[in-house]
This record gives structure tokens, C-alpha cells and sequence, in this order.
């Protein structure tokens, strides 16, 4: 039977494929149709529980936890029992206005939020008694074998059975810029961070390549998606600092309201004056100093704040929440996505004369080519560097609109295909010019990709890959004078550069090519042409929104799921990093709770991190 209701979930990505389908009852040609009926009325559906719906009348309730509203309604009930109609009316309706206003505001923002879930993949192509078929991807079970397929949204977290180049964009779940290749191998370490359980595929995740089998082993609100989900639904909400405040006033001002009755009263009887009457009075007195009309312009003023976050794209679910802006005092942001822009970008180009830079980020291909801080134009070697990496690469470039590009494909190929435009070079032409008519593709035993082109009666391969894996295929480079025998000391070179790149977080890939090439001899003594460097680079508004921040007095801290070497890269050249602290998940992990409250205040960059680490960083802030 799975073991699958545990609090702490078996660590899959340490068993071998005999062990998982064991522990699971399952085999390879998937489960039983009846087998599958039954896990699933046991289980229940692949989903996420959605915290329960607000219903309208709760969100109109909550509009009355306020003590200045619950004093107006006492007010308005006094000055009615006084014969005072038109203070009653006139209270009344401001009450109801704030009260109507805020319910407003908070109903469509509960309903718009609702409307945002749009995780789960509608179907999934499984294995059932050994046929495939597609099945809605909430009927899953654990034990059931998934086919994983180019374009396919994960529907459930799975242990890899089989994988034939795959590829997973995790973006989402880690923070990892680049698809993650996956092998079907045990890891040792048992406390891995999600995005180095490379055996393992996760529900909310893309495959961009390749194909592969998994077999289930969690769903629903087991998966990983579905443990981010539990934990933003036990989540306290506190009282924000207006609201605070607000009842601060409340109470004073009705402990005043309480000692003007007293007084009055009190003062009345030691003139003889009738209680009821000096009650009454001491009542209308109480009354008149409370503020009818603050709440009003309270809700009001929340309102228009709402309303011009909406226009810059921010939804608020909770009126209260948009006074916190002006209170805040550290932001904690993602780096993927958010402070940079999730589409690869070459930055650098090596051949054996010069390193030079490449400007512009993205998949626009506009950009320059700059050497010692200098423009240039791309030289021979740049080109014959960026036309074998266009070639031999899939993925191309897209104009949707005016100004707006979109990649089909890799967004490490989209990469050097946006570099290569920005040299002059178009891919589609160059596909026609050398028309590829063989490949050797990408795996990741091999970590390069080979392709085959005509040129006339000639045939030339081109390769990119591992830099020391192209590197070994070499026997020559490329020079301005022509190509000459590549010696160990130009090796040395060619591997010193790489470090370099790394050092500054740049993904680093090698391409070389080989002339007078058949399919059986591509990858033998080729011409080494150069290494391409790459990252996914910095929001242009990111570095002016933390300088403001700075300046505002707020501290801003990175938080993501990514490798520590690339987020640390990033952070500097957004000027996030000032003391030089980061950490990594696992030192986090290994940290209690009160030195973490003490290093809290000094760390700047977290890396490497779990969704549940996050939490634990922001509850740390908050304490």
C-alpha cells in the first residue's frame, strides 16, 4: 500500500525504480483500471483544496469589526432614542456608506483572487493495464505511470521511470531560470532542495523537451504545489497599524464618551438636577465628540488607494492591507520573473582574440557589441562562433507585435539565436542557406548537440555543449589567422574562461564545428569556435525600484528557489547586496529560530531555498 499519509513524505528521489513501484504496489505497464477507481475514492482527486469560499455575509461582517463603526451605531442609536432624527439619519448613512464601501471593494477582490487559480493541468496521457490513455488529470492516483511529453504541464509529483532528454521548467516552483535536465538515477543525499531532486518531476511544472515516464507518488494536496497551498491557507492575518490605530482611538473615545457621562451626571446630582435628564445630557455630550465622519474618510481614503494600485497591476484583497505600504520596512522578492526577466540573454562572447560583451536583455534582438568598454562590430570569428550556434540550435524568434518578440523553443538556444540577430545574423536565412539535414540530439549522458548541414557538395557539422565536453572533441580552434592545433595551453585558456563566466553566473556553453563531417565522424577532431556565455538578466526597473527603496528606508531582500552563485551575481549588479550576507537553504535549515531572529536583519540574499523556508524567513521579519 503507498505510504503516502505521513506527515513527512518518503524521499522517493532516493529509491531506486524497483524500490518506488514496490512501495507504491504499481509496475511499469501502470495500474489496474478497477486498482486505479479504488486509489482514487481512497485519496480522492489530484486537487487543491481551495480554503473555504468567503461568503459575502462573513466579508460584510467583517466590515463591523471596528470600534469607531460599532461606537457611530451606539451613537446612532442614542441619538434616536434622544428624538434627534436628523443626527440619526445623518450618522446612519455614513455608517453605511463606509461599511457598504468596504464591502464593495474586499467582495471583488475575494472573487478576482478566486479567479487566478489556474494550476491544474485538464488531462494527463497515463498508463492503465498497459495501454495509454488520457484520463482528467483529477482522477490520478498515486502508482499510476505518467507519459511525459514536449509542452506537457505536470499534473502530480512523480518519480522518473525513464527519460529521454527531458527537460522541466520549475520556474515556477523554484525559482530555477533554466530547464532542469532529468536522469532517472537515486540520489544519495536525502535533504535535497526541490530543484536538485533531478530524478523527480513536480505537479505545476512545463516539460520543454524531451519525453519521459513517471510513476506517481504524490497528489493532490500530497504534491509539493499542494503543501505551498496548505501553508498560505494557515497563515494568520494580524491587524494592520491603521487599524491599530483605529482602535486605539475607538477606545479612548469611548472611555471619554463613558467619563463626560459620569462627570455630567455626577455634577447634576450635586445640583439637585434630575438624573434622567443630566443622563440624557451627559449622552448628547458623549455623542457630539465622536468623530462621525472619520471611518467614512478612512474607507474612502483605502479605496482610492485600491483603485490606483489596481491600474498598476497590484490586486489588494483586504482595504486595511494598503495602508501596510506606508508601514513597511523590508520587501522580500523573488528573483525570477521579478527581479529579473525570465528569458535568457547572452552576455558574452570568448573566441581565442577577445572576450566582448553583448547589450540589451531579453528576447528583443537589439543590442551592441562592446570590447574595453568600446562599441564594436562583430569580427569574423564572432560570427562564424554565432552562426554555429544558430544552427545549431531549434528554438526561434517570434515578432507577435510592434515591440514584442516572443521565443518558440529552448530559452538557452533562444538565447543565441537572439545573440546571433543582434550581430546581423537572421536564423531562418541561415536554415536556408546550411540546411540541416542530420542531428545527433541532446542527451544528458552526452551534454552536447551535433547537427549536420549542406553546404553545396560539402557537409559541416556544428556542435554546442559542455564546454569540456565540446573541448575533448577538439583538435583545433578557430584564429584570425585560420585554424591552428589546439595545445594544452590553450585548453588551460579555453577552461580558465569558462571559470570566469561562472564565477559571474553565467551559463556557459562551448560550440565548435567540423568541416568535410558524415554523421559517424561529426564529433571527432573538430574546430573549437568559442564559448557563449549567458544569463537570465536584471529588470531595466528593478536596480532604480531598490535604489528607491534605499532611500525610502525600506531593506530589500531576495528570496528564490535558485542556485546561490547565480542569485549572489544578480543581487550585485542590482545593488541589492550591501553587506555581502546570503545564505542557502540548507544553512538555513540548520539554523534555530533564535539565531535566526538575530541574523535576520543582516542577511540579504536567500538561496536555494523551499517554499517553506520563505515562510519561515518573512514570520522571522514579522516577530
Amino acid at each position: 500500500m503507498p505510504q503516502l499519509a505521513s506527515e513527512r513524505p518518503p524521499r522517493w528521489h532516493t529509491r531506486s525504480i524497483g524500490a518506488v513501484f514496490s512501495e507504491l504496489s504499481s509496475v511499469p505497464k501502470g495500474l489496474a483500471r478497477s486498482e486505479a477507481a479504488r486509489r482514487l475514492e481512497q485519496y480522492g482527486p489530484n486537487e487543491l483544496q481551495a480554503a473555504a469560499r468567503v461568503s459575502a455575509w462573513k466579508v460584510l461582517f467583517e466590515q463591523f469589526k471596528n470600534v469607531l463603526i460599532l461606537i457611530l451605531l451606539v451613537a446612532t442609536v442614542v441619538s434616536a432614542f434622544l428624538g434627534h432624527g436628523v443626527e440619526t439619519i445623518a450618522i446612519a448613512v455614513i455608517v453605511l456608506f463606509a461599511v457598504v464601501l468596504g464591502f464593495i471593494q474586499e467582495f471583488r477582490a475575494e472573487r478576482a483572487i478566486e479567479a487566478l487559480r489556474e494550476m491544474a493541468a485538464p488531462t494527463v496521457l497515463v498508463i492503465r493495464d498497459g495501454q495509454e490513455v488520457d484520463i482528467a488529470a483529477r482522477d490520478l492516483v498515486p502508482g499510476d505511470v505518467m507519459v511525459l511529453q514536449a509542452g506537457d504541464k505536470v499534473a502530480a509529483d512523480a518519480r522518473l521511470v525513464t527519460s529521454v532528454n527531458l527537460q522541466v521548467d520549475e520556474a515556477a516552483l523554484t525559482g530555477e531560470s533554466v530547464a532542469v535536465h532529468k536522469k532517472i538515477e537515486p540520489l544519495s543525499q536525502e535533504d535535497l532542495e526541490l530543484g536538485d531532486r533531478n530524478n523527480m518531476v513536480f505537479g505545476g511544472t512545463i516539460v520543454t523537451y524531451g519525453r519521459g515516464r513517471g510513476v506517481v507518488v504524490a497528489t493532490g494536496m500530497k504534491t509539493e504545489v499542494g503543501r505551498i497551498a496548505e501553508m498560505l491557507q494557515t497563515v494568520e492575518t494580524g491587524r494592520t497599524p491603521l487599524q491599530g490605530n483605529l482602535d486605539k482611538v475607538g477606545r479612548v473615545l469611548a472611555q471619554a464618551a463613558l467619563g463626560v457621562v459620569a462627570v455630567v451626571v455626577v455634577a447634576g446630582l450635586f445640583r439637585d438636577e434630575p438624573m434622567l435628564e443630566m443622563l440624557l445630557v451627559g449622552i448628547a455630550l458623549a455623542v457630539a465628540a465622536v468623530p462621525e465622519a472619520l471611518p467614512a474618510v478612512v474607507t474612502i481614503s483605502l479605496a482610492i488607494g485600491v483603485q490606483r494600485m489596481v491600474k498598476r497591476n497590484a490586486l489588494i484583497r483586504r482595504l486595511p492591507a494598503v495602508e501596510t505600504l506606508g508601514s513597511t520596512s523590508v520587501i522580500c522578492s523573488d528573483k525570477t520573473g521579478t527581479l529579473t526577466r525570465d528569458e535568457m540573454t547572452v552576455r558574452r562572447l570568448r573566441t581565442r582574440d577577445r572576450a566582448v560583451e553583448i547589450s540589451g536583455s531579453g528576447y528583443e534582438p537589439t543590442g551592441e557589441l562592446s570590447w574595453k568598454a568600446s562599441k564594436v562590430e562583430a569580427s569574423a570569428l564572432e560570427k562564424d562562433l554565432l552562426t554555429a550556434g544558430a544552427l545549431v540550435s531549434d528554438a526561434h524568434l517570434v515578432q507577435a507585435e510592434v515591440g514584442s518578440w516572443e521565443l518558440k523553443g529552448d530559452p538557452t538556444e533562444g538565447a543565441i539565436v537572439v545573440a546571433a540577430a543582434k550581430a546581423g545574423l537572421n536564423k531562418a536565412e541561415l536554415d536556408d542557406e546550411f540546411p540541416r539535414i542530420a542531428e545527433i540530439p541532446f542527451t544528458s549522458e552526452s551534454k552536447r548537440m551535433t547537427t549536420l548541414h549542406a553546404v553545396g557538395e560539402d557537409r559541416i557539422a556544428y556542435a554546442k555543449g559542455a564546454p569540456e565536453v565540446i573541448l575533448a572533441s577538439c583538435s583545433r580552434q578557430l584564429t584570425s589567422e585560420g585554424e591552428v592545433l589546439l595545445d594544452r595551453s590553450d585548453r588551460n585558456a579555453v577552461l580558465e574562461a569558462v571559470r570566469e563566466m561562472a564565477e559571474h553566473a553565467l551559463r556557459v556553453l562551448a560550440i565548435a564545428r567540423k568541416e568535410s563531417a558524415t554523421l559517424e565522424d561529426a564529433e571527432q577532431d573538430m574546430t573549437f569556435l568559442g564559448l557563449v556565455g549567458m544569463i537570465d538578466p536584471p529588470r531595466v526597473e528593478a536596480q532604480a525600484a531598490i535604489e528607491q527603496c534605499h532611500r525610502a528606508g525600506i531593506r530589500v531582500t531576495m528570496i528564490t528557489g535558485d542556485h546561490p552563485l547565480t542569485a549572489q551575481a544578480i543581487a550585485r549588479e542590482i545593488g541589492l547586496i550591501h553587506t555581502g550576507r546570503a545564505v542557502t537553504g540548507a544553512e538555513l535549515e540548520a539554523m534555530s529560530d533564535e539565531s535566526l531572529a538575530i541574523d535576520v536583519e543582516e542577511i540579504e540574499v536567500y538561496a536555494r531555498v523551499s517554499p517553506a523556508h520563505k515562510l519561515r524567513v518573512v514570520t522571522a521579519l514579522q516577530d
